[in-house]
């Protein structure tokens, strides 16, 4: 059975995910985060005010030609200029995506534009119109209280424990073509990728956590296969659940998918899935002696989710 998928996300993991669907011909859509600061996307978004590009690029990316990026147009979008002038560090893609948005005034135009020129198999969107910024209450180190870091690339490098994650604007504008996406779609993948600043931070867009809340369709999140240094170190797989249900108490999940060797105790990731709703899925997912999904072995278990979701 095809399926209509929203997968959420940004970065590597997101990358992944669309990699993974487009093996088990899904008609996809990826939502990506405006939340980046760092690296040529923040350049890009403090000179010029356009959201950042980056993500967006490599979900293009993850969803043209072969989908590893190994061809000659996803090369081309990835290109990083080197020498030292205003160019230094850019990738093409940026620019590329850049220029479509000043041409036509239109963000979610330009990356559908790009999306044809290149045949991408599915459809890139931001969550939300506005870009914003992830700040974050974090526990020192010293334990003398807490602090508040402003800033994607700060809050992913962060040491302390994470307390609590919230966007300024605290109410951005959702993309209605996202919201439209979720609302038509027969499954919702979430993850996997950075915790606090590619994941949540969807859920903080008012009107798009508002149309996942209602979704009747199956809502998979793809666990982490390991801690991330700085925002999740010292996490383990129930630990995720945990941060979803304090954060979003009212947002359910429908299936909780794990690799087995990532799991340290099964009966407490169980009974955090079942305070969000949720059953626990396993599955081989991750590159053995690796932390990173593999795709092939990612298409295979969320094909098996959505179908048991849909059974």
């Amino acid at each position: 059975m095809a399926h209509d998928v929203v997968a959420f996300g940004g970065g590597h993991g997101l990358a992944v995910t669309l990699r993974a669907l487009r093996m088990i011909g899904a008609g996809i859509t990826a939502v990506v985060g405006t939340g980046d600061d760092g690296g040529s996307s923040g350049r890009l978004r403090e000179h010029l005010g356009v959201p950042p590009p980056g993500d967006l690029r490599m979900a293009l990316v993850a969803l043209t030609g072969d989908g590893t990026g190994s061809s000659l147009w996803p090369r081309v979008l990835q290109h990083r200029f080197g020498g030292s002038g205003d160019i230094e560090g850019h990738a093409l893609g940026n620019l590329l995506l850049v220029a479509l948005w000043e041409e036509t005034g239109d963000v979610v135009g330009g990356l559908d534009r790009l999306a044809s020129v290149l045949d991408a198999q599915g459809r890139v969107l931001p969550n939300s119109i506005d870009p914003v910024e992830v700040i974050a209450e974090v526990e020192c180190a010293d334990g003398s209280g807490t602090e508040v870091v402003h800033g994607q690339a700060r809050v992913t490098r962060t040491r302390g424990r994470i307390v609590n994650v919230w966007l300024e604007p605290q109410h951005p504008r959702a993309c209605p073509e996202a919201v439209s996406a979720v609302d038509a779609a027969s499954a919702l993948v979430f993850g996997p990728g950075s915790w606090y600043t590619s994941v949540l931070p969807h859920l903080l867009v008012p009107a798009l956590s508002d149309a996942i809340r209602r979704a009747t369709v199956p809502r998979i999140l793809v666990l982490n296969a390991g801690p991330q240094a700085g925002e999740t170190e010292g996490f383990v797989a129930h630990t995720y659940l945990e941060t979803w249900l304090r954060h979003f108490p009212g947002q359910a999940l429908d299936i909780v998918l794990a690799d087995p060797t990532s799991i340290a105790d099964g009966a407490a990731l169980e009974a955090h899935a079942g305070s969000v709703g949720a059953r626990v899925q396993l599955a081989r997912l991750v590159v053995p002696g690796s932390s990173h999904h593999d795709p092939v072995l990612l298409a295979a278990a969320l094909d098996e989710a959505m179908s048991a979701g849909f059974g």
